[in-house]
């Protein structure tokens, strides 16, 4: 796959090793996929498309503009898997942040207790041009991976998949802990390129070589739209609990 969005900051003495050693296979793709967003709040992207040293001022972890650019990629992807029946979950930080909930965060970060206004007041919503609509799952989490301290495995296991597309935030934190931990679970780990991103440049693109060489199949965001509508009609519908009849209420 020629072009790849980390050819600038790759040195060709790291590529060489990497293909010495045999990594960078591709994985392939599942044949019962969960599509992943990861933490695409307010509070990671801000509530605007702007340059990013202003939009941290209102949103200490915002990404800027790169959150805002990823947006319509988001929309294509997660449309492509609601057409298909495919399961999308959704994660977000856990409403209760109490000093202990936020834990060790506060080791690296000298601002993570003492959010903005506006931080406060919105920042854990997911952004509305991707909000979860009826039949989404919303996870709360407290730590980097989607995994980790949540019930996501045990839906993913009730739905019977077997590989997840992840997208979200950040390339470095978040969606590379919950990319390891998917590949650590034994599952097929796709990372949609163009829907993930980070506020720094350089940590997005070489931990997205660092995945695709180790972990995941980074793919651009046709090729996970094309996979998708490859996919059967309804391939959940048999594990999916069914709906309580309606009962009538007695005159």
């Amino acid at each position: 796959m020629a072009g790849r969005i980390w050819d600038d900051v790759v040195p060709e003495r790291d590529r060489r090793v990497f293909e010495e050693a045999g990594y960078g296979a591709i994985g392939g793709w599942g044949a019962r996929p969960a599509l992943l967003v990861v933490d695409v709040t307010y509070d990671f992207c801000g509530d605007r498309p702007e340059p990013i040293l202003d939009s941290i001022q209102k949103f200490r972890n915002s990404c800027g503009e790169a959150a805002w650019e990823a947006m319509p990629h988001l929309q294509r992807l997660i449309a492509a898997a609601r057409a298909k029946g495919v399961p999308v979950i959704y994660t977000k930080a856990d409403e209760h942040r109490t000093p202990i909930r936020v834990g060790s965060w506060a080791f690296k970060n000298s601002r993570a207790l003492g959010p903005t206004e506006i931080s406060r007041r919105m920042g854990n919503q997911i952004v509305a041009e991707i909000a979860p609509q009826e039949g989404d799952l919303v996870i709360e989490k407290d730590k980097p991976s989607a995994f980790f301290g949540t019930p996501l495995m045990s839906y993913l296991t009730l739905l019977g998949c077997d590989s997840v597309i992840v997208t979200g935030t950040t390339t470095s934190g978040c969606v590379r802990a919950t990319v390891i931990d998917a590949f650590s679970n034994n599952l097929r780990v796709a990372v949609a390129e163009e829907c993930c991103f980070d506020r720094l440049i350089v940590s997005h693109k070489i931990n997205l070589y660092d995945m695709h060489g180790k972990y995941a199949d980074v793919r651009p965001t046709d090729e996970c739209i094309a996979y998708l509508d490859s996919l059967p009609q309804g391939l959940f519908a048999d594990r999916l609990p069914p709906r309580p009849a309606r009962v009538e209420a007695m005159v």
